[in-house]
């Protein structure tokens, strides 16, 4: 009788993985999963109700946007940079000393 329990959790193992391989799709619905999503809403949830914790995060967020806008502005200026330069060269290949050569 010592046998039995392992024949038995053999015999389920082996039922399990044939399940698995006929059936993937109701296997996968029968399998729990952890929830998704939860950690976002929960967040979402710590900002409305802890008002320092909203402080800290609406500070964090300033901080970013902050960051962010003054990359944006310094690619801006880094591309300005390029047009005048490339203005410029264009204004010395078509001069009026070689518009006058071409006429």
């Amino acid at each position: 009788m010592k046998f039995l329990p392992v024949q038995l959790v053999l015999a389920m193992g082996a039922a399990e993985v044939h399940l698995r391989h006929s059936f993937p799709r109701i296997m996968w619905a029968l399998t729990p999963h952890p929830p998704e999503g939860d950690q976002p809403f929960a967040d979402l949830q710590r900002i409305e109700s802890d008002p320092a914790y909203r402080a800290l995060f609406l500070a964090g967020l300033d901080a970013a946007i902050a960051e962010r806008n003054a990359e944006h502005v310094a690619e801006l200026n880094a591309f300005v940079d390029v047009v005048k330069e490339a203005a410029g060269e264009l204004r010395n290949l078509v001069g009026p000393d070689n518009g006058e050569r071409a006429a």
